[in-house]
C-alpha cells in the first residue's frame, strides 16, 4: 500500500496563442475543451488547490463552474513556469508548499503520475521533482525528439539530453539498432513539482550554455547548482497534443476507451 501523498497545488499554464494548435486551450476533445479536461485530472488527482494561469477571458469562461480557481497572467511571459511564478505570488503560497505544474496540454496524464510527482517532492529535499520512464528501443533513445536523462543512486538527475544517454561505448561500437541490457536508459516526462519558494527563484536564474544549445529549460536548474529529484512514473504518460493531428489521435484514443 502505497503512503498518503502530502497536500499539493496542481498549477495549469493555459496560454491562448499557439503557432501549431491555435487557441489550443479550447480546443474540443469529444465536446469538452482541452483545458477543462487537464483541469478534471488535476482534480482527481486530490490536489488541495487547482489553478489555471491563463492570459485569455475565453479560456476563463470556459473554466466556469469547473471547481478550479483562475488566474489572470501577463501576455508576455517566456514559459510556463514564468507564468505559474505570477500564480505563486498572487496566492501568496507558503515557501515550503508543494506545485506541480501540470502542462495544459496534457489531457490524459494519469492521476497517479501527478501524485507520485507531488509525493518525490514532498519527500525529499531538492527544490523540484520530475518522472522518468524506461526507454523500450534504441529508436527511442535515438530520437533527438525525446528527451533522455541520467540519475545518480540519490535518485537526483544528473543531467538532460536530446542525445542518447547513458552512451554504451561498447555496444554501441558494434551495434546501434539494440539496446544493451542492464543500462539505466530513462525517458523524461514532462511534468514537474516546486517549491513554490524556489518558483521565483528559478525564473530570475540566468539561462545558461547547457539549457540553450539543447533547449532545455531544465538544464538550467542543474547548471545553477540545484537539485532535481526523479522518479518512475507509475503510469505511462499519453503524448501530449501540439498539432491537429495529436488532437484527432486523442479523440480516436477516447472512442477506443485507451484513456
Amino acid at each position: 500500500m502505497s503512503l498518503p501523498v502530502p497536500p499539493f497545488i496542481v498549477a495549469i499554464p493555459a496560454r491562448y496563442g499557439s503557432t501549431r494548435l491555435p487557441a489550443k486551450p479550447l480546443r474540443e476533445i469529444a465536446g469538452v475543451p482541452m483545458v477543462v479536461r487537464v483541469a478534471q485530472r488535476a482534480l482527481q488527482a486530490g490536489a488541495s488547490q487547482v489553478v489555471v494561469a491563463v492570459d485569455d477571458p475565453r479560456i476563463a469562461e470556459a473554466l466556469e463552474g469547473q471547481g478550479v480557481d483562475v488566474c489572470m497572467t501577463r501576455k508576455d511571459h517566456a514559459s510556463g513556469s514564468d507564468r505559474l511564478a505570477e500564480c505563486a505570488a498572487h496566492y501568496g503560497w507558503a515557501e515550503d508548499a508543494v506545485v506541480v505544474n501540470l502542462q495544459g496540454d496534457e489531457p490524459f496524464a494519469p492521476v497517479a503520475g501527478i501524485r507520485e510527482v507531488a509525493r518525490a517532492l514532498a519527500e525529499d529535499a531538492a527544490p523540484m521533482a520530475t518522472l522518468a520512464t524506461p526507454i523500450a528501443d534504441a529508436h527511442e533513445l535515438f530520437d533527438p525528439n525525446v528527451v533522455k536523462l541520467v540519475r545518480g543512486a540519490d535518485g537526483h538527475a544528473l543531467y538532460f539530453s536530446r542525445a542518447p544517454l547513458p552512451w554504451a561505448r561498447d555496444a554501441f561500437a558494434v551495434d546501434r539498432d539494440t539496446l544493451p541490457t542492464g543500462l539505466p536508459f530513462l525517458r523524461h516526462i514532462g511534468i514537474y513539482a516546486y517549491r513554490a519558494g524556489f518558483l521565483h527563484r528559478y525564473t530570475q536564474l540566468e539561462r545558461m550554455p547547457l539549457e540553450q544549445v539543447e533547449s532545455l529549460e531544465q538544464l538550467r536548474v542543474l547548471e545553477h547548482g540545484y537539485r532535481i529529484a526523479v522518479r518512475l512514473t507509475p503510469e505511462p504518460f499519453p503524448p501530449g497534443i501540439d498539432t491537429q493531428a495529436d488532437l484527432d489521435r486523442a479523440e480516436q484514443r477516447l472512442r477506443e476507451g485507451l484513456v
